[in-house]
């Protein structure tokens, strides 16, 4: 097989719809929206409308909420941060801080800040500073040695009392 030769799999790309153009390509004059009504204007939004009965929306329960206060984590392992350290992207001498871990590739996007937890193993004498850590990170960096400082993840702008 050549390079020239090279073809996509019959009928994986298709053509698309040229609409108003003559009565002789079937979609010419209305376009295929057939006469009049909301349907076949611009900007028709029908959705959930079920022809006057209950829409499904409406006829099932409501449950929960979602808390607009709840904090985003960035989650970083023990066994992650270790790999980290064996492939010298984390020099383990320095304080290990988010922006650490996001040069180290560990942390990808920056939320409300980084979560430590402990699965797997840590076994080099570490200082790690983070927004959130579990009791078993931090046990699993005392066990080796070295010590985790919580700090208050960045608060979100506040809103005036009224």
């Amino acid at each position: 097989m050549k390079l020239n030769e090279l073809r996509d799999n019959p009928g994986a790309r298709k053509e698309r719809k040229r609409v108003g153009r003559g009565i002789g390509s079937g979609l010419g004059k209305t376009s295929g929206a057939g006469q009049k009504g909301q349907k076949s204007r611009s900007g028709v939004s029908l959705l959930g409308f079920e022809g006057g009965q209950m829409p499904l929306y409406r006829r099932l329960p409501k449950r929960g909420f979602k808390n607009v206060f709840r904090k985003d984590f960035d989650i970083v392992n023990l066994g992650s941060l270790q790999q980290a350290i064996d492939a010298k992207k984390v020099d383990a001498g320095k304080t290990i801080d988010s922006d650490a871990l996001k040069a180290a590739g560990l942390v990808r996007k920056r939320c409300d800040g980084v979560r430590l937890l402990g699965t797997g193993e840590l076994s080099v004498k570490v200082t790690v500073e983070v927004e959130g850590a579990s009791k078993s990170a931090i046990a699993g960096v005392e066990k080796a040695g070295g010590k985790v400082v919580v700090r208050e993840a960045p608060a979100a702008e506040a809103k005036p009392e009224a």
